[in-house]
């Protein structure tokens, strides 16, 4: 969920001033640089302006700098070679699917099954359940699922027996199992290899172990991207996805499945990732908020959705693990199709690259960028990387724990985003537990990914982050604890997916809550660190689903709690929304202290402070004074190591240049004006 432009819920804004800026050249001074119209008054000579702005610059001892979204209004913010790489993440989208819930259908097994007792083969379903299968009062089943009579089988058949005997004793099953196959109807590896009774936790800890190489991956990957960049990163987890996913279908014990299972985990989800961050680097600011949150309610939840039906048509896991794997193989066309993050080039002194991309997007495009407009990129992304290289031999991930209230934060932000992922993950796995058709309800489920954030993109910057992230938990905890209340089947299903609804959205608020409220210094390690913790929760949450098999109420319960718990702690963050974002520790440590406990950008209120601490955080409508911008400096690109943090702080980073774009904007029509 990306940022979009903010505005507080209870204004009414003149739609003008939301102009943007015209990607024709007709708009462009190709003689002395950038001249937004939007923000001219058009009985004022441009030129004359410019030469008035250039010369305050100069008095002032610094010139403008200029960064990579600078140049996006002179390619075209949303052009046709953006529109194209748009569409080029739809198989990315549906890869991250695959991999996150292809396990789902291949380790599911039928609720009902009961032994299998060879000599009895010649006996109908019926006959062999009331002769050899002890019967059950209690429980969703009429008949024990782990257990058989021991008898002498052939001398019963010979007497005409048809009810078991009471002499006869109980014994768990010696000869495997067999299935109704009615709610599941092919064979999966855990019907395959038995995994039921005192193996029914093999699945749980197969996904356990899918995390286990998430986190690995998220590390590996990361570092990669980093370091030979996003393309090479790209190709190499989609190909270890497609590798190992065909491997899985060769597996014929656990251990050998969990190995394949660890190994497509490392394609989680950077396999998606890395084409979402290029994306989102070539795109406008003011289309960040449709492609970053189109791309998952339309391609992923499409995706989701259909998984279920591919799974009941391919009729069998090892075709399906096959069939959800080799499109996988298609990656290795990226590097003829996508360009190289431009922003990753520049951050490795690799300017000249990036402005050959650039010029690709001219030429697509049909637009041209001014030579003086690529000299200052040039000149002003030396000098970032310079300052980024210093900032990032100084500072870690530690810092983050040395002072009170910024140490506070960040262990919230931990905790909160462990529940968020607990319990998204929880309600993901938790769709065989409800009591109604699996694959519909799983359907049902991820199609609430459409409509949650479609709701967040309408509303996440006019009503805030902090009361936002509490409501929807708190709303999620309590559908899902009223699902316990309800008969199990429709009714505790609709109360479940209406949690799922809610936790939706609350998840991808938390994509970038960390990266608007930690210091730029340490802001990619620490963004890091708290979606690693998620990944350490995500490990647990097949275990919460397993408790389904002592009480159908126990997942559903805990989830409940967590998000009623979690949602409440997002109460004691600050709100970060129209705010600038903390670029030193000291800021972090400041960070909200002027705020209060009932706080709400729906209702703000006019503060002495604005006036009397000019070093206070700012809202991102007013307009502030050049020295007073001049204390903030802009985040520089930084080593980033997780997907989710990757995914945050390009948010983040995206909204931080949006505002300060306009605050700029708006000072020189009102000086220009005098």
């Amino acid at each position: 969920m990306a940022p979009q432009e903010r505005t507080p819920c209870c204004e009414q804004e003149d739609s003008r001033a939301n102009t943007t800026i015209d990607n024709k050249l007709s708009d462009i001074d190709l003689t002395s640089g950038f001249v937004n119209k939007g923000f001219v008054n058009d009985s004022t000579d441009n030129t004359t302006n410019q030469k008035v702005n250039d010369k305050k610059d100069d008095d002032r001892g610094h010139k403008k700098a200029t960064d990579f979204d600078d140049l996006l209004p002179y390619v075209g913010e949303f052009g046709l070679y953006q529109k194209i790489l748009f569409l080029l993440m739809i198989p990315f989208a549906f890869f991250v699917a695959f991999v996150y819930f292809s396990q789902i259908f291949m380790t599911i097994a039928p609720e009902q099954h009961w032994c299998w007792i060879p000599e009895l083969a010649n006996l109908t379903v019926e006959e062999r359940r009331a002769l050899a299968i002890p019967p059950k009062s209690d429980g969703p089943f009429p008949h024990d699922r782990c257990s058989m009579y021991s008898a002498d089988w052939s001398v019963a058949l010979a007497q005409g027996r048809t009810t078991p005997d009471d002499e006869w004793p109980v014994v768990p099953c010696a000869h495997g199992w067999e299935y109704n196959k009615s709610d599941v109807p092919y064979d999966t590896i855990a019907s395959q290899l038995d995994w039921v009774c005192e193996k029914d936790n093999l699945p749980a800890t197969a996904q356990a172990i899918f995390f286990c190489g998430a986190i690995v991956g998220g590390l590996v990957f990361g570092w990669i991207a980093d370091k030979y960049g996003r393309i090479p990163a790209l190709v190499g987890t989609n190909l270890i996805g497609f590798g190992a996913g065909i491997g899985t279908a060769f597996c014929n014990s656990f251990w050998s499945f969990a190995l394949c299972r660890f190994l497509v985990g490392l394609a989680f989800d950077n396999c998606f990732t890395m084409m979402y961050i290029l994306v989102l680097e070539y795109v406008g600011p003011k289309w960040r908020t449709f492609v970053a949150n189109m791309s998952i309610a339309l391609f992923f939840t499409l995706a989701a959705s259909l998984l279920p039906w591919i799974a009941l048509w391919a009729d069998d896991w090892r075709k399906f693990a096959v069939g959800t794997s080799l499109p996988f193989v298609l990656a290795a066309a990226t590097p003829w199709l996508v360009p190289e993050s431009a922003r990753w080039l520049v951050s490795q002194g690799k300017i000249d690259k990036a402005l050959t991309i650039m010029k690709k997007f001219e030429r697509i495009n049909k637009t041209k960028i001014p030579e003086k407009v690529l000299s200052e990129f040039a000149e002003s992304s030396l000098t970032t990387i310079k300052d980024s290289e210093a900032e990032s031999k100084t500072y870690s991930v530690l810092d983050l724990f040395k002072t009170p209230r910024l140490r506070r934060n960040a262990i919230l932000l931990i905790i909160i985003w462990m529940a968020i992922s607990l319990v998204f993950d929880g309600h993901v796995r938790n769709v065989g537990s409800l009591g109604l058709d699996i694959f519909l309800t799983f359907t049902i489920a991820s199609a609430t990914e459409l409509p949650a954030d479609t709701f967040l993109t309408a509303v996440l910057d006019r009503w805030g982050r902090r009361w936002l992230a509490c409501g929807s938990m708190v709303i999620s905890g309590i559908f899902s604890l009223l699902a316990t209340a309800v008969p199990i089947g429709g009714p505790s299903a609709s109360l479940a997916i209406l949690g799922r609804f809610a936790v939706n959205i609350s998840y991808n608020i938390g994509l970038q809550y960390a990266a608007e409220l930690l210091p730029t210094v340490v802001r990619a390690q620490g963004v890091a660190l708290i979606h690693i913790m998620g990944y350490v929760a995500s490990i647990v949450a097949p275990f919460v689903v397993y408790l389904a098999n002592i009480s159908q109420d126990l997942p559903l319960l805990i989830l409940g709690i967590l998000g009623i718990v979690g949602g409440l702690l997002c109460l004691f963050l600050p709100e970060t929304m129209d705010t600038e974002m903390p670029q030193t520790l000291q800021d972090g440590e400041n960070f909200g202290k002027d705020q209060r406990f009932w706080d709400m950008p729906c209702f703000p209120k006019k503060r002495k402070e604005d006036e009397e601490n000019p070093g206070r955080y700012i809202k991102r409508h007013s307009i502030s004074s050049r020295n007073e911008s001049d204390n903030f400096v802009r985040a520089a690109p930084s080593a980033i190591g997780s997907r989710a943090s990757i995914r945050a702080s390009i948010r983040a980073s995206v909204r931080t240049r949006s505002g300060s774009s306009k605050r700029e904007g708006s000072k020189e029509r009102r000086e220009n004006m005098v």
